[in-house]
């Protein structure tokens, strides 16, 4: 059902609960593993957030990708660049994904407030059903 499922991941407790019922998943219906990091670049006037260093995604895409080999799992790593919930939907639509799962808060919340958030742009713009765990 889900041949491949994209995994936004990010450094919040949220994204850490999501990741055990992604490998349930993919167990179960023997899918493709897609995990995806998004560096935002911050506004002019803005400090540096921690989300934002290349050195920082690359340790978390090692680590989540850790995580998933110690299960027997195969992962495909992606970093990009750009606005997180964009990003998101578009490589969704680039890897052909059938589900995207991610958690219902991540660091991603901004100043505007949680109808603004990340998730819940994703699930306005989402080209596939989107999974959010609580």
């Amino acid at each position: 059902m889900f041949k491949t499922i994209l995994f936004p991941v990010d450094q919040s407790r949220e994204s850490r609960q999501a990741a055990e019922l992604v490998a349930d998943l993919i167990k179960v219906h023997n899918s493709r593993l897609v995990l995806l990091s998004v560096v935002e670049q911050p506004e002019p006037g803005e400090t540096d957030d921690v989300m934002a260093s290349p050195e920082s995604i690359a340790e978390l895409l090692e680590s989540a990708k850790a995580l998933f080999t110690q299960k027997g799992m195969t992962a495909e790593a992606l970093e990009r660049e750009g606005k997180p919930a964009f990003v998101i939907c578009d490589v969704a639509d680039e890897v052909s994904a059938d589900l995207i799962v991610m958690g219902c808060r991540g660091l991603g919340l901004t100043e505007e407030g949680v109808a603004e958030s990340v998730t819940n742009r994703v699930i306005n713009l989402s080209p596939c059903p989107v999974l959010i765990v609580p």
